[in-house]
């Protein structure tokens, strides 16, 4: 499978290597202030996935094991959407940590949803009680689910902050205080919806995504393959809508 996909060995590894210096390199002369980040993005997905290699083999064999992995993917989702939403720099730094409560309120946008939908599909038999199955389902829907909630507050809060005057404006016009601070970022806000869309929009003709590739070289029929992707597309629009509201909602109540 490896020699079907991408042949392991040392040319990839340094490929690899390369790769991160252009997008430091990059990063950094543009300006953009991420070269650091850059950096310590790949060194800790480097450590994590040599983890993964390590323990997955182990999780997945061991329905008992799924639960506490989806609980760890969980937590450290919220934690990062509630880190990315108590950032004070425009560029995405952190200087403060995020609280316990904010990383609790943030848990709801991410993790409420993927639960409860495995929980469902579970009982119904459509996706079977094991690791194999449910570790990388909780996986896509939790990190999508993560990725709106991170994008959704930013946007929410750079919009209130940026137009702060039209929300005193809609205050003196009698607007209580969260409708008016919604009115103002929910537009904004919306945008995080946008990859999502996208990638539904364009599966089979622009992107043509892991899991529809994963079962095919798996040995799976491509219908089958086409009909399991599309399901995760779904699952993927339904979780980030969900957390796109909730995540603004809770901006606007200042809950976040």
């Amino acid at each position: 499978m490896s020699d079907t996909l991408v042949r392991i060995g040392p040319t990839l590894a340094v490929i690899t290597v390369v790769l991160a210096i252009i997008a430091t390199a990059v990063a950094w002369l543009g300006g953009t202030g991420h070269a650091a980040a850059i950096i310590r993005a790949v060194l800790r997905a480097t450590v994590q996935l040599a983890l993964l290699a390590l323990i997955l083999g182990v999780v997945v064999r061991n329905l008992w094991l799924a639960a506490p992995s989806v609980a760890v993917m969980a937590a450290v989702a919220a934690f990062t959407a509630a880190r990315r939403l108590r950032s004070t720099d425009p560029r995405g730094s952190a200087p403060r940590p995020p609280s316990f409560s904010m990383i609790l309120r943030c848990l709801l946008s991410v993790a409420v949803f993927p639960v409860t939908l495995l929980t469902v599909m579970i009982g119904l038999r459509v996706i079977p009680a094991t690791g194999l199955a449910i570790i990388p389902t909780a996986g896509i829907l939790i990190g999508a689910c993560m990725n709106t909630t991170s994008v959704c507050g930013r946007r929410a809060h750079d919009e209130l902050h940026t137009r702060h005057g039209e929300t005193e404006a809609a205050l003196a016009l009698g607007f209580s205080p969260y409708w008016a601070r919604l009115e103002v970022c929910r537009t904004a806000a919306a945008t995080a919806l946008i990859p999502a869309l996208d990638q539904t929009r364009t599966v089979g003709l622009v992107t043509i995504p892991g899991a529809f590739v994963g079962m095919v070289l798996g040995g799976a029929s491509a219908q089958n393959a086409a009909i399991t992707q599309l399901f995760v597309l779904v699952a993927i629009l339904a979780g980030s809508s969900i957390a796109l509201v909730s995540t603004t909602d809770m901006v606007a109540r200042d809950k976040l």
